[in-house]
């Protein structure tokens, strides 16, 4: 199979709609959906409310694409960018980072805390930034698959290269400079990042054993998932493999496993 989506999904008038964009706005949706359910869901009377979970997705979407991008521009591929400054803002033909995209979200929720000082009726900064992101982590895993889809309909981020002998299902990626079968790696994470990280997150959920204990889990699962199937991934052309062999996404991943860790330790002990 060849992959060669159209890259535009409609057109309203002259504007086209693309398909990356359209996968962002499902995801904002989806955590829309699942917060609501969640709020509604929950006995307690100490939880985050309705209204401010629609300030919250404003905040979110802020630090979802300033952080991305970003992220994506200084530490990929600060270069190109360096003598392309105007294609920053071109965010629709992909190039988004999650770790980048992470930090944007994190500051944008200690600002939400800052702001938002009666937050789940507590006066500790530190134990309203927890239990907001022990609220927030469940949540993510649907953006981060249909951000994965949109990168396998723009055709970018291509697995390594391999052969039908070994993986039947191996497809061919035009803009990945050869006509090589390659993994198909963009739905290798969709389906660890977004499927498997969502039951893990959702069953952490449940069991609750201190504050930051889901925040905890989220770390070290998605820095597990995004190392191994990392493996897959062909790493990018103007970076490569880097120490020991593994790719950016791999070496950024290491540090949010040890920190998810030091917080699963700290949600133990505060317990």
């Amino acid at each position: 199979m060849e992959v060669n989506f159209d890259p535009v999904a409609f057109w309203l008038g002259p504007v086209p709609v693309r398909w990356y964009g359209l996968m962002y706005i499902f995801g904002f949706l989806s955590f829309l959906t699942l917060g609501r359910k969640k709020i509604r869901q929950s006995m307690k009377k100490n939880s985050i409310t309705l209204n401010d979970l629609d300030d919250l997705i404003i905040f979110g979407v802020i630090g979802v694409l300033v952080g991305g991008r970003l992220g994506y521009v200084f530490v990929y591929n600060p270069t190109y960018y360096s003598h392309h400054p105007i294609e920053i803002f071109s965010v629709w033909q992909g190039g988004m980072s999650f770790h980048g995209g992470l930090l944007g979200v994190i500051s944008a929720l200690a600002l939400f805390c800052i702001f938002r000082k009666n937050l789940f009726f507590e006066n500790s900064f530190i134990r309203r930034f927890l239990s907001l992101t022990d609220f927030v982590a469940p949540l993510v895993p649907p953006g981060l698959f249909f951000g994965r889809i949109g990168n396998f309909i723009n055709g970018e981020l291509a697995g390594r290269i391999t052969s039908l002998d070994k993986v039947p299902w191996a497809m061919i990626f035009p803009d990945s400079g050869t006509l090589d079968f390659r993994h198909p790696s963009q739905l290798y994470q969709a389906c660890g990042e977004g499927i498997v990280l969502f039951v893990i997150l959702y069953v952490a959920d449940k069991k609750k054993k201190g504050l930051g204990f889901t925040s905890a889990i989220f770390l070290i699962f998605y820095g597990i998932i995004r190392f191994i199937t990392e493996f897959f991934r062909e790493p990018d052309p103007f970076i490569g493999l880097l120490i020991l062999n593994f790719s950016m996404g791999q070496l950024l991943s290491i540090p949010l496993i040890c920190l998810g860790i030091v917080l699963l330790a700290f949600s133990m002990i505060r317990k």
